[in-house]
């Protein structure tokens, strides 16, 4: 999405700006914990792959998949009315029911590397769906005379609570073996970069392919997906002095940062909570 947010009233506007900054807080803390299982499976690890395959297991179930449903009852409806939306709102459908799917996938996984392999394609799937709500969706119901896209996010977050209540009683039901505490919340498209591991076997997030204007929200999710007594390694072009300062501010006392590179081209952070 364009820095420049277009919409037909301020509310519309701000409430634009919200959700693509919830969007990539989303994805920020799905990428921490899909990167996360995949070092555990290659590092021939079960126990570990096990307990963070449960982490992401539960933040599917009371985060992903409520979002979701509440999209496709306060949003998509006003949406497809839309003379140039409704086969986009269609194929978006579409593609919750495969996001769901995963998400049954996960939770059937019998091993590690199964269970890897399909958190991989949830992230996949799940960053492509974002994109088209941050470029297509979002875009159009902000600018849209007949719609306010304010009201509908209003809207949104009633049907979210609803099916978050719901999430919970069903996970608190049945399930107990994937019950490892949901870690963070947040919605987001992020495009992160999260690849190999350093010394530590943390999974490193490069913050260097992520639009600007989501770049601090996509971190903020990433470290709210990491579990106490792990991290990350945040990769940044330049000195992140306001991102830290940042995260301290809604982790105070409780991220240990310390810096493996330091420029010219690169900032490499090992960030742990503690």
């Amino acid at each position: 999405m364009n820095d420049l947010m277009v919409a037909s009233t301020a509310a519309d506007a701000r409430a634009a700006e919200a959700m693509v900054a919830h969007h990539a807080a989303m994805a920020g803390t799905l990428t921490t914990h899909v990167a996360e299982l995949a070092l555990a499976a290659r590092s021939g690890r079960p126990d570990d792959a096990e307990r963070v395959r449960a982490e992401l297991l539960t933040w599917c179930r009371t985060d992903l998949v409520p979002h979701a449903l509440a999209e496709e009852a306060a949003l998509y409806p006003t949406a497809a009315a839309q003379p140039t939306a409704s086969l986009l709102v269609t194929a978006m459908i579409t593609e919750h029911q495969l996001l769901l799917d995963l998400v049954d996938q996960l939770g059937r996984a019998g091993d590690a590397v199964t269970a890897a392999v399909v958190a991989g394609s949830l992230r996949t799937v799940f960053e492509s769906h974002l994109g088209k709500e941050n470029d297509l969706l979002v875009p159009l119901l902000a600018t849209s005379a007949d719609a306010s896209l304010a009201a509908l996010l209003d809207g949104m977050h009633e049907e979210l609570e609803h099916h978050a209540h719901d999430a919970h009683d069903a996970h608190d039901g049945h399930d107990h073996a994937a019950a490892a505490p949901a870690a963070g919340h947040g919605h987001g498209h992020g495009g992160c970069g999260c690849g190999e591991s350093d010394a530590a076997g943390y999974p490193e997030l490069d913050v260097r392919t992520i639009p600007h204007a989501i770049r601090h929200a996509t971190v903020f999710g990433a470290v709210d997906g990491v579990r106490p007594g792990s991290g990350l390694v945040l990769v940044a072009p330049h000195d992140p002095l306001p991102l830290l300062a940042q995260l301290e501010s809604r982790h105070p006392g409780v991220l240990s940062v310390e810096y493996l590179e330091r420029g010219p081209e690169a900032w490499r952070l090992q960030i742990v909570r503690s």
